[in-house]
């Protein structure tokens, strides 16, 4: 049985992370341990395969990025915990399908609210965790991207909004939709932080991940 690798790489640019998780999934191997990376990006607006770049209203030199994840546009910056995880699929028999996969990481992401006393639920059709009930009922507090390669290894991961400047997400229509309300932990009266709450997400990540 492999084991899970958890790296703290603290802050840095999402063009260095997504760099290096490339270069990870070109050279693992199949004895290669699947690894969850826990980062923070300074401001970035980043753009999913499939994305159309209208969707970035006015980047106001915020760079925008384009990606190989699955999605739309989305924001990363100060503030936010990010969980990058570098999967295989197929690993020690597993065989996990892709929908599963996302299934497991909101999961851990509506757990990890629940520590918080905040409810978190899937939309259907719309990958992310959204607010379930309160004044902020149907905003958006965590964005998910995948990339899977042919041979079922995995990149890119989930972001979950702690306590950031959520300007810039009115910049853009988030992961596509116009007008899609977003918020924070610390929106929500939640003083956790950031270190905490990415730990909690490493956390519940495990626990819905390995066998």
């Amino acid at each position: 049985m492999h084991a899970l690798l958890t790296l703290r790489r603290g802050l840095e640019s999402y063009e260095q992370s997504f760099a290096a998780m490339r270069a990870f999934t070109d050279t693992r191997t199949p004895e290669t341990d699947d690894q969850l990376w826990l980062v923070e990006h300074p401001p970035v607006f980043t753009l999913g395969l499939g994305a159309d770049p209208a969707h970035v209203i006015d980047a106001h030199q915020i760079p925008v990025v384009q990606t190989d994840r699955g999605g739309e546009v989305t924001y990363h910056g100060p503030g936010q915990a990010i969980a990058y995880l570098l999967f295989d699929l197929r690993r020690d028999g597993r065989r996990l399908l892709p929908r599963e996969f996302v299934h497991r990481i909101e999961q851990a992401v509506i757990e990890t609210l629940a520590t918080y006393n905040c409810a978190g639920e899937r939309k259907a059709g719309a990958p992310g965790i959204y607010i379930a009930n309160g004044e902020w009922r149907g905003a958006k507090i965590a964005a998910l991207g995948l990339k899977i390669r042919a041979n079922g290894c995995t990149y890119h991961g989930v972001s979950l909004n702690v306590a950031m400047d959520l300007q810039p997400f009115e910049w853009i229509n988030p992961c596509g939709y116009s007008g899609l309300a977003t918020v924070d932990l610390r929106s929500l009266g939640v003083q956790a932080s950031l270190l905490e709450v990415q730990e909690q997400l490493a956390r519940a990540l495990e626990q819905q991940l390995l066998p």
